[in-house]
């Protein structure tokens, strides 16, 4: 029996799309054995795999976003922008020199303080993801190391929180002598770590940014910020490549705080499931031998090998 692994990458209201592409796969009937993610894909990987089907956890998550308190966490400020498609850092950093003094910035880790953080948190469950019957995993990076930190044990809420960390925003959280923030900083679709839960097969869902930028820098930390998402792009593009097949919903266009489009989505994720549902299918029934020979020609075709 094949084991088909998801890989949930991370982007903001992007990962939404997360949501419709569950919703397909359990319309569709397809078993899935495991599922790793950071940020907002480790929410919602975490929640699906402790639902155990995509209805529970979509009407979870959208009782998060509709609940009247939602709005009072601070990110209808934080996300303030000059009208232009800001990603969140630029966005942060132009509400604080605005509406802060330099030296209010400089003295706190990030726009969220702990009680209003752990007030968003909250509301998922503190339960051990290791007795999910669907395999969970998730990543967070380590600032202190500047390595990936892969989760697969402990409780769903701590780590979700650490993983969906978003640099600035949310505070760094600590788990033993670690300081985390949000995975996609190292890694924003880690298709790779599903292998160590024994998946032999895999599908990644991409909802990475568009990585064309609207307008040339206008300063030292824009230019900043746009080396490290380049940076990022490109390593999370390849190490990808390890995913059998590769979604990505129509919502590159999209700010990572555009949840007032939640709807609009979830039905992008769905469209990019149903559209290639025919090789989603033909890879769970696809045998583990002609999948290996599928992977190996794959891989001499990317490397351009010529035989004589």
């Amino acid at each position: 029996m094949s084991k088909l692994g998801i890989a949930l990458g991370g982007g903001g209201a992007r990962g939404l799309a997360h949501i419709g592409v569950l919703k397909v796969l359990d319309q569709e009937g397809i078993k899935i054995h495991s599922i790793t993610g950071c940020s907002m894909g480790s929410i919602v990987g975490a929640l699906y795999s402790y639902f155990g089907n995509a209805e529970e956890m979509e009407n979870f998550i959208l009782n998060i976003i509709q609940n009247t308190d939602f709005g009072k966490l601070g990110f209808s400020d934080a996300v303030y922008t000059n009208g232009d498609d800001d990603n969140y850092f630029n966005a942060l950093f132009d509400y604080v020199k605005i509406r802060y003094k330099a030296f209010k910035s400089l003295s706190q880790l990030s726009f969220l303080d702990d009680e209003k953080t752990q007030e968003l948190f909250d509301v998922f469950p503190d339960v051990p993801i290791e007795k999910f019957g669907i395999k969970f995993s998730a990543i967070a990076t380590n600032l202190i190391t500047g390595e990936e930190e892969l989760f697969t044990r402990g409780s769903l809420r701590h780590i979700i929180r650490a993983s969906s960390a978003i640099p600035g925003m949310f505070p760094p959280v600590r788990i033993e002598n670690k300081l985390l923030v949000d995975g996609s900083v190292s890694e924003s679709i880690p298709a790779i770590h599903l292998k160590e839960l024994g998946t032999d097969r895999i599908l990644a869902i991409d909802v990475s940014k568009c990585l064309r930028a609207a307008e040339i820098p206008k300063n030292i930390f824009e230019v900043l910020v746009r080396s490290g998402d380049i940076a990022s792009f490109h390593l999370s593009q390849e190490r990808v490549k390890v995913a059998d097949i590769i979604l990505r919903p129509k919502v590159k266009q999209l700010k990572w705080s555009d949840f007032d489009r939640t709807k609009k989505i979830i039905a992008a994720g769905e469209r990019a499931a149903k559209t290639h549902i025919k090789k989603i299918k033909t890879l769970v029934n696809r045998s583990s031998y002609l999948l290996k020979m599928d992977r190996y020609f794959k891989k001499v075709k990317s490397h351009n090998i010529t035989f004589n």
